[in-house]
């Protein structure tokens, strides 16, 4: 039995800011967000907060390893709220 997660890819390399999937407001995930019912939860940067817990979970806990896809997580969460805000959008 291995303790790493089955889905957690073999690369350390945190995700790239001009990869496709991560951009944090797309039309897709804007419907997602739009349709979901009030009491889900929508994070569109769920695949960067995953990445920082696989992360996490690699290195045994040591967050000094894992600042690149911290960084990556506050990024994408600080471009989804500016482009909510931009949107002239509520929370709810």
């Amino acid at each position: 039995m291995s303790s790493t997660p089955k889905d957690a890819p073999e690369t350390a390399e945190p995700p790239k800011a001009n990869e496709a999937d991560s951009e944090p407001w797309s039309d897709v995930k804007r419907r997602k967000f739009e349709t979901k019912s009030k009491s889900e939860f929508y994070d569109p940067c769920q695949e960067a907060a995953q990445a920082s817990y696989r992360c996490l979970f690699r290195n045994g806990g040591d967050k000094n390893m894992c600042g690149d896809y911290f960084q990556a997580y506050r990024d994408c969460k600080q471009a989804w709220t500016e482009k909510r805000r931009k949107e002239g959008r509520g929370w709810f």
